[in-house]
């Protein structure tokens, strides 16, 4: 699967990193190699574009509540496992230094991940709306501060990629031309904005959304407030949890009707317990549980996030009537564009050796990052 189109019997030539060439089962036959060449029979499992997750806050124990360097770092190492090959970290808003510290100590753990490579990172407010917050502490949130963002920017070395913000608040179109000038993607996400706000927001830049459907004003047939605006509005593009509980299966007929499939994100919004192999679970703070496919705050079982990966987003979505290819575009080409990563998410002579190699029951059998190998089960 190039992130294009699919290819029967493929090969993937990989060298210093790089992809060389991408060939058909023929011209891979009629090709000679040198001896120094290593030939990998993967059993015919699919190679596709490594998975880009831009939305994720935590997995296997680790996150970025933790206020950790090493705990990004071993972050990293399992999402690899499950067919990640880049992601971009996402910060919950916290209080100011505690948010300056763990900025500056997601930042630090890039260039030492031992898989998934970081991006940058995502900033999940905190200039977001009071009235759709989901499990966001009140606290935390705050009014549009110029000088706020700056700092932000400088803990983070300036590796903050993508911010999702309300578009509604006062400000807004200040702060949206700062981020235009640092290159940082805006997302409309926990919003209360009416349909006007929204149209407004997107004339100031902001042409992504965050979790689609989710903790943003419903659609209205007297206002189509935030989520008919991304609906209609074919330049914006838009995170989705395809999870089966954050969103009903059926609306993914509708978002699949009425988007190109190239502007539909595949996120997980994973939580830090994500596929937590022993200890108690914790997100954000507080204690959560698991059930019925989902995390759930102990306290009042309240939902607190989601639970799923990568690969099994795609066979979700695939589940849910999407092609293989298409599911497999969501999580791989589509993220490179938005987030503008222009040598990731194709299989394609020069881009990045970032592959996923899963099999047709969706079990990830390998990843590729920057050319190295790193297999779970050949």
């Amino acid at each position: 699967m190039t992130g294009f189109a699919a290819i029967d019997h493929c090969a993937v030539l990989v060298e210093d990193g790089l992809i060389a060439d991408v060939f058909s089962q023929k011209r891979f036959d009629q090709k000679h190699f040198s001896p120094g060449v290593e030939v990998i029979d993967v059993g015919g499992a699919y190679i596709a574009p490594g998975f880009i997750d831009t939305h994720i806050h935590g997995f296997g124990g680790y996150g970025t509540e933790d206020v950790s360097t090493d705990s990004i770092i071993e972050m990293s190492r399992f999402l690899a496992q499950y067919g990640v090959t880049s992601f971009n970290p996402t910060l919950y808003p916290m209080e100011n230094t505690t948010m300056l510290e763990a900025v500056k100590k997601t930042a630090a753990a890039m260039g030492k991940e031992p898989g998934a490579r970081i991006m940058g990172l995502h900033l999940e407010g905190p200039f977001l709306s009071p009235a759709r917050l989901g499990v966001q502490r009140p606290e935390t949130i705050r009014t549009v501060d110029i000088s706020l963002i700056e700092q932000l920017w400088a803990a983070a070395g300036g590796h903050i990629v993508n911010m999702t913000v309300a578009p509604e608040i006062k400000g807004m179109r200040e702060l949206a031309l700062y981020c235009i000038k640092k290159g940082i993607i805006l997302q409309a996400g926990h919003t209360d904005a009416n349909y006007e706000n929204m149209v407004e927001g997107m004339q100031a830049g902001i042409l992504h959304a965050t979790h689609l459907f989710n903790a943003m004003s419903k659609l209205d047939h007297r206002n189509p407030n935030a989520v008919g605006a991304i609906l209609i509005h074919q330049e914006m593009s838009c995170e989705i949890i395809a999870d089966g509980f954050h969103v009903h299966p059926d609306l993914f007929k509708l978002l699949r009707q009425d988007k190109s499939i190239d502007k539909i994100v595949l996120v997980t919004d994973g939580l830090k317990p994500t596929e937590q192999r022993e200890g108690p679970l914790y997100a954000n703070g507080e204690e959560v549980i698991f059930h019925d496919g989902v995390f759930h705050r102990k306290i009042d079982d309240v939902i607190a996030g989601s639970a799923l990966t990568m690969i099994r987003g795609v066979k979700n979505l695939v589940s849910f009537g999407f092609s293989l290819e298409d599911a497999v575009k969501t999580a791989g080409f589509n993220p490179a564009q938005v987030m503008r990563y222009s040598r990731k998410g194709s299989l394609v002579p020069g881009h990045d050796a970032d592959l996923t190699i899963f099999d047709k029951n969706f079990d990830v059998r390998a990843v590729m990052v920057g050319g190295v190998l790193k297999k779970n089960d050949f």
